[in-house]
């Protein structure tokens, strides 16, 4: 890719790749210009050793001090639903909100990085590499130095599904006939892990990518999964499952299913945390960890049993139902352990979620509902129809966090289908949403009401932002060295 940082957002400071160096605008209109007159030494995410801010964002305006442990560290487990978020919903905790935008963005991310345009051959693919993918959404940007992407992952399906599901290529050369990046796994660096209490495995699930009508053309077929959850009992959605399970062996990047690239990643990565504690190694080559790492596995864990460790999965939409399935086959199979010993101590599974439609029926609720370590957050939108979707049998699992955008002063209403849907509107509801009172909104946290627009028209006018501006500078065409103009929108990774 010629140019990197070819978004029309906000600078990134050169030295400090995921930090806003320059002014940025609140919901007061007013700028910010927070000085960073505190450094640390780290690595980037090319791995060369830089100088970057203490200050880590969580999210706009709020702030962690690399190094340092806040109340977020402090309380992580209660935060990640150890209690079921009782005490925390109404009203709405503070450092509940700053962890829910923050793990939001974290989804929001494969939305910006997602390749639309069909007349390019990568539609459907990575617009950026792993380590570039954090600092060039400018939802996450201040999460770059935070999080380490380790793993793309894609997914293909056994059933048709709608083009707001999965993208197409016009090519005729196109980069994959029938695979979608749907997500990456990243996990949390020792900036990171310092600010956050521990060391955090994240896996972030992509969804829908058009307006609703989908909705009413998706096929609601229950299915049995009992690789995933170990009884044939439960069922589940159909497209659901097949979005996670099914795989096409003649595709370079679905070989295996997204399920099992992620299993993958996860057990590699607690396999990597164990290693570095243990002999300080720096470098591991993930290939050949496949290779030795069952065996030696089980002979590290036990002595490292203690490592504070979480792993967390988040999306929307589609993404929501399938991270749901994500996260209940990771506990049902004890991917949240080290080794597969039945004594090995395990580590919390938690989602965060936004705009789930159903995924199962009662029996996969029983199911859900007895599974330790294992909890979920779903953030629903007062007129949000995507949630409400499939009825009866379907049924809701996990704890629910209400919000009513409707209630913001700074959007239009009274909205519509697809921002009343919209992830950013979401992230912004929660910046805002006030459970429990009868302010109904007020921003707690200072985030930037000009995401609201990245993909809608949903802010008020008399805010002076245009709508749907997140767009790559020129449509990512770059002129070559002959003076003709191409469509220059991907950058090679060994991994995409």
């Amino acid at each position: 890719m010629s140019d990197k940082s070819h978004y029309n957002s906000t600078q990134v400071a050169s030295s400090s790749p995921g930090f806003r160096k320059g002014p940025r605008w609140l919901a007061t209109g007013t700028v910010d210009q927070r000085p960073y007159d505190n450094f640390v030494n780290t690595k980037d995410n090319h791995g060369d050793a830089v100088n970057i801010p203490a200050i880590a964002f969580c999210e706009r305006g709020e702030v962690v001090m690399a190094g340092q442990t806040g109340s977020i560290a402090a309380r992580w487990r209660e935060l990640q639903g150890r209690d079921g978020w009782k005490g925390l919903l109404s009203p709405l905790d503070v450092d509940l909100r700053r962890t829910l935008v923050a793990y939001g963005e974290l989804a929001q991310a494969v939305y910006d990085g997602f390749i639309r345009e069909r007349k390019s051959r990568f539609a459907g693919a990575p617009r950026h590499a792993r380590a570039d993918v954090l600092s060039n959404s400018a939802a996450t940007q201040g999460q770059a130095g935070m999080y380490r992407v380790t793993r793309f992952f894609y997914a293909t399906s056994g059933v048709e599904l709608p083009e707001a599901l999965m993208l197409r290529s016009l090519s005729r050369e196109p980069w994959s006939k029938s695979s979608n990046w749907m997500g990456f796994v990243a996990v949390a660096t020792d900036a990171g892990a310092a600010a956050l209490g521990r060391r955090d495995v994240v896996v972030a699930w992509r969804g829908t990518l058009l307006p609703l009508e989908w909705v009413d053309n998706l096929d609601f077929t229950m299915a049995e999964a009992p690789e995933l959850l170990g009884t044939t009992a439960p069922l589940v959605h159909r497209g659901w499952l097949s979005v996670y399970t099914s795989y096409d062996s003649t595709s370079r990047y679905n070989k295996t299913s997204a399920r099992d690239q992620v299993i993958i990643i996860i057990i590699i990565i607690i396999i990597i945390i164990i290693i570095i504690k243990h002999i300080c190694l720096l470098e591991i080559n993930f290939e050949f960890l496949t290779f030795f790492v069952l065996k030696e596995v089980r002979r590290l864990v036990d002595q490292f049993k203690d490592e504070q460790m979480s792993i967390t999965v988040t999306g929307h939409s589609l993404g929501a139902a399938v991270a749901t399935l994500n996260a209940v086959d990771i506990v049902v199979n004890a991917f949240n352990r080290p080794s597969s010993s039945s004594s090995a101590s395990s580590c919390p599974v938690t989602g965060f979620l936004f705009a789930s439609p159903r995924v199962g029926d009662f029996e996969f609720k029983k199911l859900f509902a007895v599974l330790p370590d294992l909890h979920l957050l779903r953030v629903r939108n007062a007129l949000d129809v995507v949630p409400a979707y499939p009825i009866l049998p379907y049924t809701d699992v996990g704890v629910e966090l209400p919000i009513d955008t409707r209630s913001s002063p700074y959007l239009k209403r009274p909205g519509d289908l697809t921002t009343w849907h919209n992830l950013e509107c979401y992230l912004h509801g929660v910046a805002g949403a006030q459970p429990g009172s009868k302010s109904g909104f007020k921003l707690a946290i200072d985030r930037d009401i000009s995401f609201v627009n990245k993909s809608t028209g949903a802010l008020k006018d008399e805010y002076l932002v245009p709508d749907s501006w997140w767009v790559p500078k020129n449509k990512s065409m770059a002129e070559d060295a002959g003076g003709l103009w191409k469509l220059d929108d991907h950058e090679d990774d060994d991994n995409a």
